[in-house]
């Protein structure tokens, strides 16, 4: 059975407001609602490792979800961010704060990493997926073209794959297109599948 009929059992909430989030598992066909939304402050330890930041906050904006889960509901949620060297580079305060993300990106290779968590009332589960990216040499117009046009302050590092930049600047990837953009939605199928399979082993154990 296909996982998009496998769910028709189940209620998927993506507790997320990014239309690229949406987007992403309406293109892969999962049935999916939005969770309502709730208050999550997005801290973590000063020394956590930069590539351990997405992991620690999926399970926080998890764990903080205010409503109870129903028997048949899993709560999907996920953080995005992108490390330049041992920086996290979140989302832009400002305009120069955007001017001066991408101007550190220019002409090299940052990571883009994603931590997915999914729960049940009866178990949890996250996973992590990397793609390394890399820019090419960026002139002051063109960025400045692209803050200006684009206004990416609502996304880490201060750009998004599907727009502009993405096209003109971005001389490959090595690891998933759909994590940069925010979900890796393949291995969010792959584990998806594993974690039904899971629960509904143990529920016939029983």
């Amino acid at each position: 059975m296909l996982l998009h009929e496998r769910l028709r059992n189940y209620r998927l909430l993506l507790a997320s407001q990014s239309p690229r989030r949406r987007e992403l598992l309406s293109g892969c066909g999962l049935p999916y609602e939005l969770a309502p939304r709730y208050a999550c402050e997005e801290r973590y330890p000063a020394g956590l490792p930069a590539e351990e930041v997405p992991r620690y906050l999926s399970r926080l904006k998890s764990e903080a979800y205010p409503f109870p889960l129903g028997e048949r509901d899993i709560l999907l949620t996920a953080d995005t961010v992108v490390v330049l060297g041992d920086r996290v580079l979140g989302k832009p305060h400002d305009r120069a704060d955007a001017v001066a993300m991408l101007r550190a990106l220019a002409g090299r290779s940052h990571v883009v990493v994603s931590g997915v968590t999914l729960r049940t009332v009866h178990a949890s589960h996250t996973f992590t997926a990397r793609s390394e990216v890399w820019f090419r040499p960026l002139r002051d117009e063109e960025i400045d073209y692209y803050v200006d046009t684009c206004r990416p302050y609502d996304k880490a590092g201060s750009y998004g794959i599907q727009e502009w930049l993405g096209y003109v600047a971005i001389e490959r990837i090595d690891g998933s297109f759909y994590n940069v953009m925010g979900l890796p939605v393949q291995r969010l199928y792959v584990e998806l599948e594993r974690f039904l399979a899971a629960g509904e082993g143990e529920a016939q154990a029983e």
